[in-house]
């Protein structure tokens, strides 16, 4: 069914308190999960997006696709699924707004509300240029089963590189990529959905926030997400870079940190080009003490983490001391 949506504020997906409650053993264990798309004129890797999902071994219980105003056939070609599979359902977003990483967020957040009432155990979003094996969930839901202090996973994104879909390099076990993230849902619940930010940065504050409250994050490299389209093109590579670097400082990011992250990219193409934009954009803010767009205890934490990480690549450094 194809649903025209309003503005509205209520995610459906509220904070029970201002404390998130801390990981717990339960019971039992379901297989039982959802999934909400975002999709902007998507027609021509949309259909390949849903065959993946159509073809798991274990499919989700409601999968709701929000077409974001397309003005192409995505719609068209969502509601033909719909039409054969019931548990995927057309969402449409009418209202005029920018085309930005804050609309797809907000466009996210809406099908998450379509999922209040909707019993499973696990809630994610599945960007919609994304593809997966036919048991990715089923053996992901299996990493939920053995750790039930696991609040948020996804696989690793492998994209096309020479004609083959390869690992790519800012995958981390510690860190699990948007466009695959899937929460245990009192995790999503306590989030409150997705927090929008001024360009990019809404899985990055969920994941460490989770972090922060004692559940575990982690990215399971054995399960292969392939992105169809390469991060940050409908933006533009040089744009995207520095706005990356605005987005590294108003979240908190430490200048050291950004320093020698910086540094290890200029070896990636286009070569010292893309690294130096963006941390040009990091400069920019910091000189301008933009605002933050976190809380302190956010920054304090992350900041934690990144020189806990900074250490661990001179371990001899800390023998010595």
């Amino acid at each position: 069914m194809s649903t025209t949506l309003s503005p509205v504020n209520d995610l459906g997906l509220e904070r029970r308190s201002d404390t998130m409650t801390q990981p717990t053993a339960k019971s039992g264990f379901s297989k039982s999960y959802a999934l909400a798309t975002a999709a902007y004129n998507e027609e021509k890797l949309i259909e390949k997006v849903i065959q993946s999902i159509v073809s798991q071994t274990v499919r989700p219980q409601k999968w709701i696709i929000v077409n974001d105003g397309s003005s192409d056939r995505t719609a068209q070609i969502v509601q033909r699924y719909a039409d054969q599979y019931p548990f995927i359902e057309l969402y449409t977003i009418t209202e005029e707004h920018p085309r930005d990483l804050t609309a797809q967020v907000h466009a996210i957040n809406r099908g998450f509300a379509q999922l209040k009432n909707v019993q499973t155990d696990f809630i994610g979003n599945l960007d919609a240029d994304v593809t997966l094996e036919p048991t990715y969930f089923e053996r992901l839901l299996e990493k939920f089963a053995e750790d039930p202090r696991l609040g948020l996973a996804g696989g690793f994104i492998h994209e096309e590189q020479e004609g083959e879909f390869r690992n790519r390099k800012g995958n981390v076990v510690s860190s699990v990529a948007h466009a695959v993230q899937l929460f245990r849902r009192e995790c999503l619940e306590e989030l409150g959905g997705y927090r929008p930010f001024t360009w990019a940065g809404a899985d990055w504050y969920a994941e460490v926030t989770l972090r922060m409250k004692g559940w575990h994050v982690h990215s399971i490299s054995e399960l292969r997400a392939f992105h169809h389209r390469p991060t940050g093109k409908g933006f533009g590579l040089y744009k995207y870079a520095y706005r990356g670097g605005i987005m590294d400082y108003y979240m908190g990011t430490h200048p050291l940190f950004e320093m020698i992250k910086m540094a290890r990219r200029v070896v990636e193409k286009p070569y010292f080009l893309a690294a130096a934009v963006r941390f040009s954009g990091f400069v920019s803010a910091y000189w301008k003490r933009l605002p933050r767009q976190v809380p302190e205890e956010f920054v304090t934490y992350l900041r934690k983490e990144q020189m806990a990480r900074i250490r661990a690549l001179f371990p001899g450094a800390q023998k010595s001391r």
